[in-house]
């Protein structure tokens, strides 16, 4: 990178050491900042707007960070951002996977490997999407059932599905591993469960090949969890769910719901959004369930 305008020593990475471009870096930041208007994200734009664009404290809510931290950044100035940070900021941007790269390169970091589908950048089309999904549950998730993002009603659905880390971040590890995952669902869809979750994985597994981070999920199942290696050993791919699913809500009961998948075929991610035929008794425990809202969902997840 040449001609860098107050440069600082970034960090190291494969014996090559980067330069933080705080000029560059703060002048990309506030371009893309007033390039987003509140309805792109999300966000009401309100009657009194006179900031072109988003204001920094609305990007800084957005990165789930500071708007003191966010603004000394706009203005080249504040603490070298670490590659968590730097990531941050690009899902709150709403940033391609290009311009999440160069905003690495700015900071002075090298940006995640691009190795197939297994990223967690939330690309902006999905995003647009998903911030749009107000009034009913939707979440987005990778190709393993690691829930990246969950709306309001969402989280009041199925719970805060994004506190969890390591292996169980996987909804298929959860479930073969943890029996509180599976209270949520019917009991007679458990052995459906089972081998949706079974052969989900082993797609994964053989799209991704040794070493990925399914083939290691394969293997913590397949040395603890009897069952699982029952399910496995059938070696069936390609079950799929029937088309509804029966939650057993703790606040509202029973719900029938479809839940209809929008893949990202680039990013492998994909945009769950659930559903309830209207005038059914379903659809009137949404309407509840939008109500209640995720509060007492989320104090009984922690």
């Amino acid at each position: 990178m040449a001609c860098l305008r107050g440069a600082d020593t970034g960090g190291v990475h494969g014996g090559t050491r980067m330069i933080i471009d705080r000029a560059g870096l703060a002048e990309f930041l506030r371009r893309r900042r007033e390039s987003l208007q509140p309805e792109d994200v999300g966000l009401p734009r309100g009657q009194r707007r006179r900031t072109s664009g988003l204001r920094r404290e609305e990007v800084a809510t957005l990165c789930h960070i500071s708007a003191d931290y966010y603004s000394r950044l706009e203005r080249a100035r504040g603490p070298h951002p670490s590659e968590q940070m730097v990531a941050s900021i690009a899902q709150g941007l709403h940033l391609s996977i290009d311009e999440r790269d160069h905003l690495f390169r700015l900071a002075g970091h090298h940006p995640p490997v691009r190795s197939g589908a297994v990223g967690e950048h939330i690309s902006p089309g999905v995003l647009r999407i998903f911030d749009r999904l107000a009034d009913t549950p939707a979440e987005i998730v990778t190709e393993l059932g690691e829930t990246l993002r969950q709306n309001a009603l969402g989280v009041a659905l199925n719970g805060d599905l994004t506190r969890f880390t390591g292996p169980a971040r996987s909804i298929g590890y959860r479930w073969f591993t943890d029996p509180a995952c599976r209270a949520l669902y019917h009991p007679d869809d458990h052995q459906l469960h089972s081998r949706v979750f079974a052969s989900g994985l082993r797609h994964v597994v053989t799209l991704r090949g040794p070493g990925s981070r399914a083939a290691y999920l394969q293997g913590l199942l397949l040395d603890s969890c009897e069952e699982f290696r029952a399910v496995w050993d059938e070696h069936e791919i390609g079950i799929r769910y029937q088309h509804v699913k029966r939650l057993l809500h703790p606040e509202v009961g029973l719900l029938e719901l479809t839940c209809q998948a929008m893949l990202d075929p680039e990013q492998g991610h994909s945009l769950l959004v659930y559903t309830a035929v209207p005038g059914t008794e379903s659809y009137d425990k949404l309407a509840l369930l939008s109500v209640i809202g995720a509060q007492t969902l989320a104090a009984r997840t922690t």
